[in-house]
């Protein structure tokens, strides 16, 4: 739905989500955009690859057609998760990296998003934040969430065009300065979350999809302290579940993705969790809402 047609209580309230590839947008934080959306905020992604070098997760989607063609496929696999999630989307046009493997690891491809230099690499986010003026940014922690090249560029590039956009001085070529007010990482894949899925399927006699990784997953319980903020959005869980079916070279349908029941996670986690990292509003933590102690702008 376009701006100008958004209604609801948070009507004029803008939200945009820094992600490194197609499929990030529906794995990270997709129920707080579905509720959002709904309310009327116009919520907008900033994809800065194209997921070109991205693996087939799906093995129903392993063949050479798709192979042939992943480019065009992830991109018209974005059009239909942006179209669930109703928000706007851009690309930012930088060449996925790929995920490193070996020992020791190769070298990144030349041109590669994470071997662009921090200040060119910024440019295309300051100019689409001065264009959408949000008013809250969502990205990665400097980890990237897990350690993909890309994810933690991503994280570098969000930080930069954050503390860049509201500058006058910096990239004057690129349109009016705008300073948003709330910067957030993703934590929603944090290690008390997926123990307590975890500790809930075994009480209703069900096979856990996390008790490997649980038992390679070290507590850090500083690490998931820096939470501050639990947005309640379990009744938009199936929006979520849809955006992330959207992108099938991806997602398994069959996968772990959706190996808990949907009932049993609005139940025992209902929310996506974030951390506040930059403020210029007065708010107070624990937050329940990435708008707390932002003036309605209606």
């Amino acid at each position: 739905m376009p701006h100008a047609l958004r209604t609801g209580p948070r009507a004029g309230f803008r939200l945009m989500h820094v992600h490194a590839h197609p499929d990030d947008e529906s794995s990270k934080g997709a129920a707080t955009t579905a509720r959002y959306v709904d309310e009327g905020v116009d919520v907008h992604v900033a994809t800065c690859t194209g997921g070109e070098r991205g693996s087939i997760l799906n093995p129903k989607m392993d063949r050479p057609d798709i192979l042939e063609n992943i480019t065009e496929i992830r991109r018209e696999e974005m059009d239909r998760a942006r179209d669930i999630l109703g928000i706007r989307q851009d690309w930012l046009g930088f060449v996925d990296s790929g995920w490193p493997e070996g020992d020791p690891k190769p070298p990144l491809p030349e041109g590669c998003f994470a071997l662009v230099p921090l200040e060119e690499a910024a440019a295309p986010l300051v100019r689409l934040i001065r264009e959408f003026k949000p008013h809250v940014m969502t990205t990665y922690d400097e980890r990237g969430g897990y350690p993909h090249p890309d994810h933690v560029m991503c994280h570098q590039v969000s930080v930069a065009a954050f503390e860049a956009a509201g500058d006058p001085e910096r990239y004057p070529e690129l349109g009016e300065p705008w300073q948003p007010l709330k910067l957030y990482y993703h934590h929603s894949f944090n290690r008390p979350r997926m123990q307590a899925l975890h500790d809930a399927m075994l009480e209703h006699g069900l096979e856990s999809p996390w008790a490997e990784r649980l038992k390679e997953w070290e507590p850090e319980p500083e690490w998931d302290a820096r939470i501050t903020t639990r947005v309640p959005c379990g009744h938009y869980f199936g929006v979520r579940d849809q955006a992330l079916l959207a992108h099938a070279t991806q997602i398994d349908p069959d996968g772990p993705w959706f190996a808990i029941p949907r009932e049993l996670q609005e139940k025992v986690w209902p929310t996506e969790d974030y951390e506040l990292v930059v403020s210029h509003v007065s708010t107070s933590t624990p937050e329940d809402d990435l708008f707390a102690g932002i003036p309605n702008p209606a």
